[in-house]
């Protein structure tokens, strides 16, 4: 599991850029509402980590809106290769 966003804004969640395996996560921190997005294999996962650390602060996780790959996400856009020049 990878925490991409800790104590962010939830609206973050609904980034298309996002990989597809990510999940916004809600709990209770010092009495407010505290939100994360977090990437994993598995919901079960998220879930686990996240019910041993809050218990019972823990609210839901849900799936974000995003659509990328994750083996493509993050990685650097390649560059079109340089033209010679004319003379």
């Amino acid at each position: 599991m990878n925490i991409i966003h800790e104590d962010c804004d939830p609206t973050l969640a609904k980034d298309t850029k996002l990989p597809y395996n990510t999940y916004v996560v809600e709990y209770t921190k010092e009495n407010r509402i505290a939100y994360d997005i977090t990437m994993s294999s598995s919901a079960v996962e998220v879930f686990d980590s996240y019910y041993d650390k809050y218990k019972k602060d823990f609210k839901f996780l849900k799936q974000t809106s995003g659509r990328v790959n994750p083996k493509l996400w993050n990685q650097p856009k390649a560059k079109p290769p340089k033209k010679p020049k004319k003379s």
